[in-house]
């Protein structure tokens, strides 16, 4: 047998393995020494193959890809420091748990070491950021080795879906001649095929019944909400709360905000409530239950931080310990879905809860205050912005949100609606790089899709437009330009003058038109309101790529949102004073 013949059969095998255990999307960046996988994924006809010039925007555009479709996905690039682009997004996809099978060509053996070119070590490069690495032997076309290429794929793909989602890294060295014999088709339908078994994770009976009985009898009870991704979570924990009688803080990401089945027990202004002085005193929970991943509010993390001397219950169907403050009591690993239905049926349902209506009142107060406040508002106001959008958008959309301040405004403006909008971010790592790109994956399946960016986050990831271009997405880019970091306005480096716009504001002065244009995007400056509200109506019928950009000032974002705090204070103390006469 040639080694073109077992190079061919080797990578059939593979390629089945992956199709067979779910893999449908891979994205793919150009280069020698991964053609014979490029060239095989493209001709494999269950596989849809993205082709993404830059690695670092082609890994994110796979992450997109991943957290919207809710699959796996295969992310491939040649040998070298093409590998090292991926590292930005693989931490991402290891701290948000999403399944991406990255897969890096390599020389083989006898070409590494030795100065050979486009050869560096590829062995572990990502470290304990992926869930398992395993290098890949070199070609052979035995029944053995054919067994074991296809059981490594799906195992790839099972380490990556199964219990604490997340990136597995496959490397593999190949030797030249590099082109697979693609004629006739080298693929061969199977009848055998390797089985995985997505497990449910479940308290047994006797430990649920002693964690019903001690909440059943608990008055002062929060349920803490982060970034979750349970298709049927929602429903589960909103029966919950309502049987316990507590509030609901729901993060944005968790999807709590815009479903009508939650209106009753979610509390969505928490943020600028718990800014207020001495409200910790005033508000005492007896226990704190806590799912998903951290909340964006740094308030309420500071909240929970205080409540040190209190329960705090972490349920996660994942292995990660996430207790960012430490305060967790109980770290209870199990299915949060099927957690929440076991527990509900239970308990039995609160006839009335002061302690839940209490919330519910300041959280209208919140509001209330917030909407005063942006009302009287005339100059375009980052803050605004995003309470407009939940105005605007339209029924079963997606807003993908960039970190720092987006995000931040994302969470203390975009308020409940019935609208079932979903809201996305890259809330793993945290980072403001890669954000474009993810969003382009994820328009692939979400539409449409609205991503609220700032400028330093756009411009980190302006080559990742061509992807809009490239396989013509349907995206509308909400451009928060205030020419800088914003965010570090509100933090204590802000307090040194001297050097701050220099090392922290750092403006840039562009201008992203013609960038916008040079990807054939359709580009609109605003400067009102009545603008803003045209463009966001009428970009759902544009087709592919929109930018809106919208010129804030730095200092006035600064001055708008301390003032609303303030008000929202002044408030929420008021309220809770009268109350504890």
């Amino acid at each position: 047998m040639s080694h073109q013949e077992a190079l061919t059969k080797y990578l059939a095998a593979f390629i089945t393995g992956l199709v067979q255990a779910g893999i449908k999307d891979v994205v793919i960046s150009p280069g020698s020494r991964s053609t014979p996988l490029a060239l095989m994924f493209s001709e494999h006809r269950d596989i849809k193959v993205y082709m993404n010039v830059d690695e670092r925007s082609a890994a994110f555009f796979a992450l997109g890809l991943a957290k919207a479709s809710g699959n796996p996905v295969g992310l491939l690039c040649t040998s070298g420091t093409a590998a090292a682009n991926y590292y930005p997004a693989v931490v991402e996809a290891s701290l948000s748990g999403v399944p991406l099978i990255v897969m890096t060509a390599d020389r083989p053996h006898e070409l590494r070491d030795i100065g050979a070119p486009q050869a560096i070590d590829q062995l572990h490069l990502y470290g304990r950021h992926v869930k398992w690495f395993a290098e890949m032997a070199l070609p052979e076309a035995g029944v053995e080795q054919l067994r074991y290429v296809k059981t490594t794929a799906i195992r790839a793909v099972k380490e990556a879906i199964g219990r604490d989602k997340g990136p597995v890294h496959l490397n593999f060295p190949f030797r030249e001649p590099l082109l697979p014999i693609l004629d006739p088709y080298p693929f061969h339908e199977e009848e055998k095929s390797i089985n995985i078994e997505g497990g449910i994770h479940f308290l047994p009976y006797d430990k649920l019944k002693k964690i019903a009985d001690q909440w059943q009898g608990i008055e002062r009870g929060l349920i803490i909400c982060g970034l979750i991704e349970e298709p049927d979570f929602t429903e589960a924990v909103t029966t919950l709360a309502k049987k316990l009688g507590y509030p609901i803080l729901a993060d944005p990401l968790s999807q709590l905000r815009s479903t009508s089945i939650s209106e009753t027990t979610v509390v969505d202004s928490y943020d600028a409530i718990l800014k207020g002085k001495n409200v910790v005193n005033l508000l005492n929970p007896e226990i704190i239950i806590r799912f998903g991943g951290a909340p964006v509010s740094k308030s309420l993390s500071i909240y929970m931080k205080n409540l040190n001397d209190i329960e705090h219950i972490v349920v996660d169907s994942g292995s990660k310990w996430r207790d960012p403050n430490y305060v967790g009591t109980t770290m209870v690993q199990c299915n949060e879905t099927v957690f929440c239905n076991d527990l509900a049926t239970l308990i039995q349902e609160q006839k009335s809860s002061k302690w839940l209506s209490k919330w519910l009142e300041l959280d209208e107060i919140a509001k209330k205050t917030i909407a005063n406040h942006l009302q009287i508002i005339d100059e375009l106001e980052e803050g605004k912005v995003v309470y407009e959008l939940a105005n605007l958008l339209p029924v079963d959309s997606t807003i993908f949100v960039g970190n720092s301040m987006p995000i931040r405004d994302v969470d203390t403006f975009f308020h409940k609606n019935n609208k079932n909008i979903t809201v996305m971010a890259n809330r793993g790592a945290n980072g403001i790089d890669g954000v474009v790109s993810t969003a382009l994956g994820a328009a692939v399946y979400k539409r449409p899709l609205f991503l609220v960016i700032g400028d330093l986050s756009f411009f980190h990831d302006l080559n990742g437009l061509l992807m809009a271009k490239l396989h013509k997405l349907n995206i509308t880019i909400i451009l928060l330009n205030n020419d800088g970091g914003g965010i570090f306005s509100y933090l204590p480096q802000y307090s040194e003058p001297k050097h701050f716009e220099v090392l922290f504001g750092t403006p840039t002065g562009l201008n992203y038109e013609h960038a916008v244009q040079m990807y054939h995007g359709q580009y609109t400056k605003i400067f009102d309101w009545e603008s803003l509200k045209m463009a966001i109506l009428d970009s759902v019928s544009y087709e592919g790529l929109n930018v809106i950009e919208i010129p804030t000032d730095r200092e006035r974002n600064l001055f708008s949102h301390r003032e609303m705090w303030e008000k929202v204070s002044q408030e929420i103390n008021l309220f809770l004073q009268d109350a504890e006469k």
